[in-house]
């Protein structure tokens, strides 16, 4: 909101004194009191502040409690001196049964205040003049328009009588500016904190960004990413839902004004009676950057920067070989969308021996199901998908190899025209993807003259089921984003690296597969891509930054990231479990790749020392602590 010079220069113990003066310039607080937090209010019954305050507990970034009042106290000395909440904002809102009854622009004459607890809850009004500092443009200021803020369809976590859907703001910013946003408002965890959601508003249940359920629209202009916060207009909406008898707040976008500094330095010193505000800390190391992991539809993700810089050294580890094909944060950005994902399919697969029975290799399943075991302890749905002549000896080799982990039966592509849609969607409707990730690992992939081709030049199109329509077909269903994994450029998902194939590989021009993924992971060896994976995803899942993005900033947090990885080692690959499943390929007739060496050995490198050093090192990494 656009003010004049003359409120702009105020201090907030200034402004505050002029809005309990009825002062008509102010309308809303957006712009006022740079430099220093605002807070909106909701004030409750005695019976209910408990609740109220285990519900601010349980959903953090929405409702980061600076201050709760004692009963009928009008005052709030840690926050603000000499203030009166029943008439230091411009407007509140009053409320019986639930039911807004009418705006007002004082309390002072409300009755029953004695009974009555007040709960101040950062905003993200006080960010504001942090992002403008950091060149990044404030639109709703910039509009002269209150901030848009949404009801969503996610809910909040329940506490007591307290339950109802999170609320956001969203404020368009610059693409090139994510990541400057994202660390300014991290740093300020009082102010609701770093974002919950960047991309598409359908992701949140939002159907039209012109239509706010509080406050103004405010426009996009070119190139502007729509982001959104956690809001404490969330607070409204569980007074709707709880219904108290009676209960005030403030009007959205009409703040309290406090004294408080917007720097995370300055933490604020509550008298004993009162409650410690939450959250108060931010640490630079978990400071998110920003990655975009989907186009359509548009999606980003959050991860800190010593996760992302451990899944760069994991990228480091699989990717020592002269002949590389390498794209930069290409196992980042592929582990960003599994952690989005809910449901996966996998296929692997290369019958690069068509002179043995069986053909297939043994690059390719042991990092398939390394890939399957994370994905299956962090909850994703995951099919195995291989082919026709495969199915029944895939499902024999993982009975005996696999026995910790309930791995799904193994599946196969139908023939027909419309398999490939029938297979990833429901009824064949590409608006009910029934798979949001695909992963081929070592898996052949299609050439341009339409056959497969092993790294020797040879077709091998008859022992290979066309999974590559799969990959085809998810080009053009929203929602479905791919990786491939391959080592040398015949594998499926290669075809985003294909000029580098046909120009750094051997027969390149002949082998390079045609078939692109959104994310193409090279590594010396496929099945180090698989563990690094594994790894990634690992790292992401107790990363606190990514998983309270994930989680919109609601449910409690642990402690520190380190009160769960004790359980999720065992989810990790390991020297043993791998030389263990090796064998058991070995067993079963698998050759290496390049030698066809019925041996314990990978792409003709032996397990030990190679392989074994391999999977040590990206533990190494994956398991090293990161001191806050």
């Amino acid at each position: 909101m656009q003010h004049s010079g003359s409120l702009d220069c105020l201090s907030p113990a200034e402004l505050r004194l002029l809005i309990r003066q009825k002062d008509s310039r102010i309308r809303t607080t957006a712009g006022l009191a740079d430099g220093y937090q605002q807070a909106g209010v909701v004030v409750l019954p005695n019976h209910l502040a408990d609740d109220f305050e285990a519900f601010c507990h349980s959903n953090p970034a929405p409702l980061p409690l600076l201050y709760r009042s004692q009963s009928g106290e009008t005052s709030c000395p840690p926050l603000a001196k000499h203030a009166d909440i029943r008439t230091d904002i411009s407007q509140y809102c009053v409320y019986e049964e639930g039911c807004l009854v009418e705006t007002v622009s004082s309390l002072a004459a409300s009755g029953l205040w004695s009974d009555m607890v007040c709960f101040y809850l950062g905003c993200s009004f006080g960010f504001e003049g942090k992002l403008k500092k950091a060149g990044v443009p404030v639109r709703n200021v910039e509009q002269g328009r209150n901030i848009s803020m949404y009801r969503t369809a996610v809910g909040c976590f329940p506490a007591g009588k307290f339950s109802c859907p999170l609320v956001v703001t969203m404020r368009p910013i610059p693409a090139a500016l994510l990541d400057a946003a994202v660390e300014v408002t991290h740093l300020n965890p009082l102010a609701h904190g770093a974002p919950v959601h960047i991309g598409d508003p359908a992701f949140l249940g939002i159907q039209d960004l012109s239509r706010p359920d509080y406050g103004e629209q405010v426009e996009l202009q070119p190139g502007d990413v729509p982001v959104f916060w956690a809001c404490g207009v969330t607070a409204i909406e569980a007074i709707l839902s709880s219904k108290p008898p009676l209960a005030f707040s403030h009007s959205p976008g009409c703040m309290f004004l406090t004294d408080i500094p917007d720097t995370p330095s300055s933490p604020l010193t509550a008298p004993s009676d009162s409650l410690e505000p939450q959250h108060t800390k931010a640490h630079p190391e978990q400071t998110p950057l920003c990655f975009q992991v989907s186009h359509n539809p548009l999606l980003y993700s959050l991860a800190s920067q010593a996760a992302v810089a451990k899944i760069r050294q994991l990228e480091t580890v699989i990717g020592e070989d002269p002949e590389l094909l390498f794209v930069q944060d290409e196992l980042l950005r592929s582990c960003l969308a599994l952690s989005h994902s809910s449901s996966v399919a996998i296929t692997t697969g290369f019958p690069t021996h068509y002179m043995h029975s069986p053909p297939d290799e043994t690059d390719g399943p042991p990092g398939a199901i390394a890939m399957a075991t994370m994905l299956l302890s962090l909850g994703k749905k995951v099919t195995m998908l291989t082919d026709r002549r495969a199915v029944e000896m895939n499902q024999a080799i993982i009975d005996e190899a696999v026995r910790n982990v309930k791995l799904p039966p193994q599946s196969s592509l139908d023939s027909g025209p419309d398999a490939a849609l029938h297979f990833l969607c429901h009824h064949g409707d590409a608006s009910k993807p029934r798979y949001d990730h695909l992963v081929a690992i070592e898996r052949s992939g299609r050439a341009s003259d339409g056959n497969y081709y092993n790294m020797r030049g040879i077709n091998i199109k008859h022992l290979v089921d066309p999974i590559d329509n799969l990959f085809i077909a998810a080009m053009d269903i929203p929602g479905i984003t791919t990786t491939g994994i391959g080592d040398g450029g015949n594998e499926l998902g290669m075809g985003k690296v294909k000029d580098k194939v046909i120009n750094l590989m051997p027969k390149g021009s002949l082998i390079a597969c045609d078939v692109p993924a959104d994310f193409a992971i090279t590594a010396g060896v496929s099945n180090w891509g698989g563990y690094a994976v594994a790894c990634g995803l690992y790292l992401l899942h107790t990363c606190p930054s990514h998983q309270r993005y994930l989680k919109k900033g609601l449910g409690l947090e642990p402690v520190t990231p380190q009160d769960q990885l004790q359980d999720w080692t065992a989810n990790l690959p390991s020297v043993d479990k791998e030389e263990s499943f090796l064998s058991t390929l070995v067993k079963f007739g698998i050759r290496s790749g390049k030698t066809a060496h019925l041996a314990m050995e990978v792409d003709g490198l032996t397990f030990h020392p190679t392989h074994s050093d391999i999977i040590s090192r990206l533990l190494e990494v994956t398991q090293r602590s990161t001191t806050p």
